[in-house]
């Protein structure tokens, strides 16, 4: 299928994947509208910070200009290959507000500029180490952050709703987002599959233009900006006096950094769950990708002295509502961002955009994101662990959000931080995953070269550990038939190219009634495990049937197959149950 035309069917969900060219005119469009909505908070966020701190006019416009620009490059850097390959869009972080405020009062744009530098370096070792913490950054985290954004989110959304300037009628508001909703869920309930695709933009247009009779779409400002203009100010240079100050305030960023790359992992995997019509197990050398360019691009913040930006989930919403998930998309956002840096009369017109269309339109991508953030929790299938980890971090989520558990003692720690749902309830779920991976039975491990030779030894390990675990020797067979064709089927070269000779490790827990086995290796090119046992009986080409052998081995013999795909890494997690 050529990747230039659509899908043949018209009723797939999704019409363009993230290889598909997507029509120009298509991206553009939808580019822009997603570029408004980052645009407005890329703007008011710094200049929320920059004026709370008490800082100059051009320490504010160069703090918004140099934002919007390292917002679009990242943005577009995600949705190549360099990046996650997939739209994800980066935007300032809100969980930064309160501390980057304490920043710039104790030590200006230069101690911004070295904290934020500082911490981002902790994301990008977190992404280049990805695989080792797997077990914190799990599905059941990232549904859960995914969940809680839109509670976060909502309460400045809805107050948004009753933004009237003085002499406009209140039910202008109540009409113009009304009709931005309404507009929006005809278009993508009733709509056909092309029709949806424009169900936001339609919806948003038709919003704006209700707001013009009641004099609501303010046109003046944009009239009076100017058509180019270039930022002023410029780069602080860094403090590198690294006093009480710095070290006083050094936690909170690493603990903002930490959430923003849960964020990370949360976005990356979500898009992933939407973008692709077939179901397909989460590539985490993409979600690798994502966090370390968003780590990177943090880097660039701190350099250029403004706030930390943080990846948006908003391409996940978009591509579950259009059926739009081309990287085409990311960069034209990306592109979009990029010229408003220079275009003021550009951010006039977008900003002059009634506050209740924009509420109304975000309503919708959230009701969106949340069900994204059910499915992402639950992909794996949920035991009680993870419906408990689900469920306390969401309420403790919700209930720090709206004050209420000792909101004198939580405003007053690490600047408020936790006064975010998202912080809180984040912070809860990995707290609680540490605690049953510190709990757990201790593991039995296995370490040897990764080659054909080293299956007597894993045999004779699996045998002790049956043993140990008082299972018969139909089970300890069963456990060998498992490893042999997992080792099988993830072998595909002895060495390296470099001529060194990759390493296998293999720890065993017990499960429940049955085992749990996981492997460890180094990673080579091949299709993810997982999705190739989804796919069997579709190919019977002979090239592939002595694999499909071993894969329809190990799908008869295992209750569940996970392949985690990262660089370098490939983890497979293998469930056996006892008969």
């Amino acid at each position: 299928m050529s990747k230039d035309a659509p899908p043949p069917s018209a009723d797939d969900a999704i019409r363009y994947e993230p290889p598909d060219r997507a029509p120009a005119t298509l991206a553009a469009g939808i580019g822009l509208q997603l570029a408004a909505m980052v645009l407005v908070s890329t703007t008011l966020i710094p200049t929320i910070v920059f004026r709370g701190a008490g800082a100059s006019e051009t320490e504010v416009w160069w703090a918004v200009s140099a934002s919007l620009v390292l917002c679009g490059l990242t943005t577009v850097m995600q949705a190549t290959r360099l990046g996650a390959g997939y739209v994800i869009l980066t935007g300032t972080s809100s969980a930064a507000v309160a501390i980057s405020i304490a920043a710039l009062s104790a030590g200006g744009p230069a101690l911004l500029a070295l904290l934020v530098a500082i911490s981002s370096l902790f994301q990008v070792a977190v992404a280049a180490r990805l695989s080792v913490l797997r077990r914190i950054f799990t599905p059941a985290i990232a549904g859960t952050v995914l969940m809680l954004i839109p509670v976060t989110i909502m309460p400045p959304v809805l107050g948004a709703l009753g933004h009237v300037p003085e002499g406009i009628p209140p039910e202008a508001a109540a009409f113009t987002a009304f009709v931005t909703l309404a507009v929006i869920a005809a278009v993508s309930l009733k709509g056909g599959a092309r029709m949806r695709l424009w169900a936001s933009v339609i919806g948003f247009l038709a919003g704006a233009l209700c707001a013009v009779p009641f004099g609501f779409y303010d046109l003046r400002g944009v009239a009076e900006a100017p058509w180019i203009g270039l930022p002023e100010g410029g780069p602080p240079a860094l403090a590198l006096d690294l006093g009480p100050d710095f070290w006083g305030l050094l936690p909170a960023f690493v603990l903002v950094t930490l959430i923003g790359t849960v964020q990370s992992v949360s976005g990356a995997i979500g898009v992933q769950r939407v973008s692709w019509r077939t179901a397909r197990a989460v590539d985490y050398r993409s979600v690798q990708n994502a966090v370390a360019l968003a780590g990177l691009g943090n880097v660039l913040c701190g350099l250029a002295g403004t706030i930390p930006n943080a990846s948006r989930t908003t391409g996940a919403s978009v591509a579950g509502l259009t059926g739009v998930a081309s990287r085409r998309i990311g960069i034209s956002v990306g592109a979009w961002l990029l010229a408003f840096a220079f275009l003021p009369k550009a951010i006039a017109l977008v900003l002059a955009v009634p506050g209740p269309v924009i509420a109304a339109y975000l309503m919708a991508m959230l009701a969106t994101l949340f069900m994204i953030g059910v499915r992402v929790a639950t992909q794996d299938g949920m035991d009680h662990h993870g419906r408990l980890i689900v469920g306390i971090s969401f309420t403790t989520g919700l209930a720090f959000q709206y004050d209420l558990i000792f909101p004198d003692l939580v405003a007053g720690f690490a600047g408020g931080l936790l006064g975010s749902g998202i912080t809180a309830g984040g912070l809860t779920a990995v707290v609680l995953v540490l605690f049953i991976e510190l709990t757990s039975p201790r593991s039995s491990r296995f370490r040897a070269a990764f080659t054909i030779d080293v299956l007597p030894d894993l045999r004779a390990f699996l045998s002790d550990f049956a043993e140990r675990c008082g299972w018969d020797r139909e089970m300890e067979r069963r456990l060998e038939a498992v490893s042999e064709e997992t080792l099988l089927t993830l072998l595909r070269e002895e060495e390296d190219d470099d001529g060194r000779v990759r390493q296998l490790r293999v720890t065993a827990r017990k499960d429940g009634r049955g085992a749990c086995l996981e492997f460890v290796a180094s990673a080579g090119e091949e299709e993810n495990l997982q999705d190739r046992i989804a796919l069997l009986g579709e190919e019977i080409d002979q090239t592939t049937l002595e694999r499909d052998v071993s894969l329809r081995l190990l799908r008869h013999l295992a209750s569940s197959v996970r392949h985690q795909q990262y660089h370098a890494t490939d983890i497979v997690t293998v469930v056996v149950e006892a008969k």
